[in-house]
């Protein structure tokens, strides 16, 4: 994974990880991370994309709409700028669209600096998604891989990541003589 990507492209489990092994003794302690956000409503439940989802009271909207099931049309991804951290990460909230009832539901919330499209394939043909978060401390992120799964996008997979001096990439599950 290039920087740039990783620069480019996460999620609450990231705060959980990194909590979770600094009480562990795994890191040294840090600047304590608040609590993110609680959507406004839940996944599935139809929304409106500019006042639903994880925003603050005066959203400030930026979207990264992409086409997430090869249909030709764009899904809804937006974020509240002002609630993005200074990493740049941004709460990304999804939503599809549906015909049969006329709306677009939400299918959940991506914490990520952005998000990359993956090859896979979840529920009713949406593309698998890699994200992300950008720890504090410049070089320690958090990788989370997501799937489409009834009716909104799960955590898979997450790995913590560091970038080393030299450029590579160390990951938590990979051996420390790479």
């Amino acid at each position: 994974m290039t920087d740039s990507v990783l620069r480019r492209v996460v999620l609450p489990a990231a705060v959980a990880v990194a909590a979770t092994m600094s009480a562990c003794g795994g890191m040294a302690r840090g600047p304590t991370v608040a609590t993110p956000p609680t959507s406004t409503v839940r996944v599935g439940e139809c929304g409106d994309p500019a006042r639903d989802g994880v925003l603050g009271a005066a959203p400030a909207l930026r979207h990264a709409d992409r086409d997430l099931n090869g249909d030709g049309i764009d899904e809804v991804v937006v974020a509240d700028s002002a609630l993005c951290n200074r990493e740049g990460d941004c709460h990304w909230n999804v939503f599809v669209g549906d015909d049969a009832a006329g709306c677009r539901r939400y299918a959940g919330t991506i914490q990520a600096i952005g998000i990359e499209r993956l090859s896979g394939r979840g529920d009713a043909g949406f593309a698998d998604l890699r994200a992300v978060w950008q720890l504090t401390g410049g070089d320690r992120f958090l990788v989370q891989e997501y799937r489409f799964r009834r009716g909104g996008y799960q955590v898979t997979d997450a790995v913590l990541c560091r970038q080393l001096a030299d450029d590579r990439v160390l990951c938590a599950s990979e051996p420390q003589g790479r």
